[in-house]
């Protein structure tokens, strides 16, 4: 039914709002396979986005579904469970823009 699924009473359940997820990661995240493993977690989860990396040594997760799955997707990336080393995650929550389809390692 478009951005979010509607419930017999009308009203939309907030772990079933789309929404997306920018992520920032900080830490030794590049060349060490973390991109790989994020698109990994996404796709799992049936979300839809991009991990790439920025010339300052972050990776930029962007990632959008329904809202509980991109809430598992940041505990994912704040796991300590990926490749390399995770020092910190800033998270940015955003209407959904749509467009995006299955998950690019840029």
């Amino acid at each position: 039914m478009g951005f979010a699924d509607v419930g017999h009473d009308g009203f939309v359940s907030e772990e079933q709002e789309i929404a997306r997820l920018t992520a920032w990661v900080h830490g030794r995240v590049q060349g060490v396979g973390f991109r790989w493993w994020t698109r990994s977690r996404a796709l799992e989860l049936g979300l839809v986005g991009s991990a790439g990396n920025l010339a300052d040594g972050r990776v930029e997760v962007v990632a959008e579904g329904r809202r509980d799955h991109c809430e598992r997707l940041l505990t994912a990336l704040r796991s300590g469970e990926s490749p390399g080393q995770v020092d910190t995650v800033v998270e940015r929550w955003s209407p959904p823009r749509g467009g995006l389809s299955g998950f690019a390692e840029r």
